[in-house]
């Protein structure tokens, strides 16, 4: 019997890796779709996914556990970090996701404003501060503790999909546009603390050929 199970675990295995996946897929599709994201029950993803409603329940414990891993999902499809290391990292960050979110832009406005986006969201909120607070250190390390946390605050605000949808909705502006928007506003505002640095001799930097 248990040569059987060894022998026949790693093709359970890759099932179980398909399903997982369809099941985010069915999800993102849903979400994708610009229906009513608060609408979206477990039956509608087992649906979508072509799954039993209890094969998505073995998956995924609960609601919370499937959204908890849906926005890790959607970020890694997208190719949008979550995880900063350095100040470049986060700079950087709108420059190159912002773009991609054009491509994606009904499951990300519906992220933005659905409640079950909102969950999504939220759930990812402590991890997010701790990864941008690690990544913003040596820039704002002589800072006041009350001075950090305003760039810090800033930097996520730059470096969000609400960033990304004002400046397209209200700026008028691309999803590429917007992320070089973003970024320079990223760039200025470090160099202005970082010891040794400022925001003219940034702006000059990158103006060189």
């Amino acid at each position: 019997m248990s040569q059987v199970r060894t022998y026949n675990s790693p093709m359970r295995e890759e099932k179980a890796r398909e399903t997982h996946e369809e099941i985010l897929r069915a999800l993102f599709e849903l979400m994708d779709s610009a229906t009513a994201a608060d609408e979206i029950s477990m039956e509608t993803i087992a649906q979508k996914a072509g799954v039993q409603r209890r094969t998505v329940f073995r998956h995924f414990a609960t609601k919370d556990d499937l959204l908890a891993a849906f926005w890790p999902w959607l970020n890694a499809r997208i190719g949008a970090s979550t995880t900063p290391r350095t100040p470049r990292d986060i700079i950087d960050g709108p420059r190159q996701a912002f773009p991609r979110f054009d491509m994606h832009d009904a499951a990300i406005r519906s992220s933005l404003h659905s409640r079950t986006g909102r969950e999504m969201r939220m759930g990812t909120v402590a991890g997010r501060r701790a990864n941008f607070r690690r990544a913003l250190a040596p820039a704002i390390s002589s800072l006041q503790p009350a001075e950090a946390e305003k760039v810090e605050a800033l930097a996520h605000l730059l470096f969000s999909a609400s960033a990304w949808e004002i400046l397209k909705d209200y700026g008028g502006l691309t999803g590429a546009q917007a992320g070089e928007t973003a970024s320079w506003a990223l760039e200025v505002i470090l160099s202005a603390v970082t010891p040794g640095h400022s925001p003219a001799e940034v702006t000059n930097q990158r103006d060189k050929p």
